[in-house]
C-alpha cells in the first residue's frame, strides 16, 4: 500500500476507526492499520478517504493535463492520482469511499 491512503473500519460494538491502510488479506477478511494489530473486517466495511477530481487544485489540473499530454508519461497517470488519493473510480458517488473536505481531511498535517 504505497500510498498511505487512509480508511474508516466499522468494527461493530468499538465503532468507526481511522488509520492508515497498511494491509488486506481479503481471503481471511483482515485489513491491518499503521499499528501492530489486524482487525477483523468486512471490506464493505473499509471505506478509504478519497478527494473528488473536481476538487484539484490549480497547479494539480496543470500537472494533470501534463501527464495526460505527454504519452510518455500517460503511464503514470495512475501512478499519480492514486498518490494524491483521488477518486477516479467514483467510489464516493457509490457510497463506497469518504469524500475529502476542507473539515474531514485526514491527510492534512
Amino acid at each position: 500500500m504505497p500510498y498511505g491512503v487512509i480508511c474508516q473500519v466499522d468494527d461493530g460494538a468499538a465503532g468507526l476507526n481511522d488509520g492508515k491502510l497498511v494491509e488486506i488479506d481479503i481471503s481471511k477478511e483482515l485489513v491491518r492499520f499503521d499499528v501492530d494489530y489486524w482487525w477483523d473486517a468486512y471490506i464493505d466495511d473499509v471505506k478509504p478517504y478519497l478527494r473528488s477530481l473536481s476538487n484539484m487544485t490549480k497547479e494539480e489540473r496543470k500537472e494533470y493535463g501534463l501527464i495526460l499530454c505527454d504519452e510518455l508519461l500517460s503511464t503514470n497517470l495512475y501512478d499519480w492520482l492514486n498518490a494524491r488519493h483521488f477518486d477516479f473510480h467514483n467510489l464516493i458517488e457509490r457510497g463506497l469511499a469518504i469524500e475529502v473536505t476542507k473539515e474531514n481531511n485526514p491527510y492534512e498535517n
